[in-house]
């Protein structure tokens, strides 16, 4: 990989030579603007203003715009002999937990690459202290004329440097958030955690740009003369109106497409500590209900009972009288049968 960047690490008092190496790439599909009549190239010429003239690349140099209009030039040696520390040197001047830096301060991302075999030690000796501090570096930097903001980290076995934004160049989010008071229950928190487990996660990897590839087969087909593919009809849409209908048809769709049963119902499963607090304000009617409803059973079985115990002492009574009665019937029976 071609380097864009030469200096060197200050780690203290210790200089480790480095190369700077773009770490990404883009692989975004570029046009050319072209006149829609006759297709011919659209192309841009810089003229001199002073002499009405165009002019080479070799020949245009930088300037600053002063409040009057004036320009003041800049020359390369200008910026190369500035008095800061940072002009050929990424000077290491702090090392904090990673979880300190703000996602919204990224910017691009390079690789730190040892220049030459001086550089072996130092370069592994910074990146074994990284590791096993589970800290990154904040670092200063000068790079494309200005002085810049960088974190390093490990990546594998190489030194990655992120550049960063300063802090005030991050925006603060003041009134964004919706200043109207918005009540979100518990069963459409539960819905949403629903629908969050069946999305699940993924692999980045698996991840493609979509729309250029798309565009790649716009443009084969035209490249051969053919009709490009047409675009799939847009699925209906319209205002979400009830909340709870929109989460549970999500749900719904994000098992069918992960090849599961298709159910009538979105199954949610309720967050245990939730589930607890509202159980009493939700059901106690209902408990209420089964608790009266049980001791009328209850009278209804103690009064059977009771009515039960007397029919049968009753029926006791009088089953005895009749035995008594038919008692010796009963003995002079087997008496006949044994003559």
């Amino acid at each position: 990989m071609r380097s864009i960047w030469n200096g060197a690490i200050s780690f203290g008092l210790v200089s480790i030579p480095i190369k700077l190496v773009n770490a990404t790439e883009s692989h975004s599909i570029s046009f050319r603007q072209i006149h829609t009549e006759d297709g011919g190239r659209i192309r841009y010429r810089k003229f001199c203003e002073l002499e009405d003239r165009e002019v080479t690349q070799g020949e245009i140099g930088k300037g600053y715009e002063d409040a009057d209009g004036s320009i003041i030039p800049i020359t390369e040696e200008d910026l190369s002999s500035l008095p800061i520390p940072t002009a050929k040197t990424i000077e290491i001047v702090a090392f904090v937990p990673a979880d300190r830096i703000d996602p919204l301060q990224m910017d691009a991302a390079y690789y730190l690459q040892a220049s030459g075999a001086p550089a072996a030690k130092p370069y592994t000796l910074l990146r074994e202290a990284l590791k096993r501090s589970n800290k990154v570096a904040i670092a200063k930097f000068a790079l494309r004329g200005r002085e810049r903001l960088g974190m390093l980290r490990v990546v594998g076995d190489a030194i990655a440097m992120h550049g960063l934004l300063w802090p005030d160049e991050v925006r603060a989010p003041e009134g964004l958030a919706p200043d109207t008071n918005v009540t979100v229950r518990d069963k459409e928190l539960d819905l949403a955690d629903a629908l969050m487990d069946t999305l699940g996660e993924v692999d980045l990897e698996d991840l493609h740009d979509e729309y250029r590839e798309a565009v790649e087969e716009v443009i084969a087909a035209k490249a051969a003369g053919e009709a490009p593919p047409q675009a799939p009809e847009p699925a209906a849409g319209g205002k979400v109106l009830d909340l709870m209908a929109a989460l549970e048809n999500s749900v719904r769709a994000a098992r069918e497409s992960r090849g599961e049963e298709a159910r009538d119902h979105a199954e949610v499963k309720p967050l245990p500590r939730k589930t607890s607090r509202a159980a009493p304000k939700e059901t106690g009617g209902k408990k209420s209900t089964s608790t009266a409803k049980k001791t009328a059973a209850k009278k209804t079985a103690a009064s059977s009972k009771k009515s039960t115990a007397k029919s049968a002492q009753g029926a006791k009574k009088t089953a005895a009288k009749s035995t008594a009665k038919k008692t010796p019937a009963k003995k002079s029976t087997p008496r006949k049968r044994s003559a």
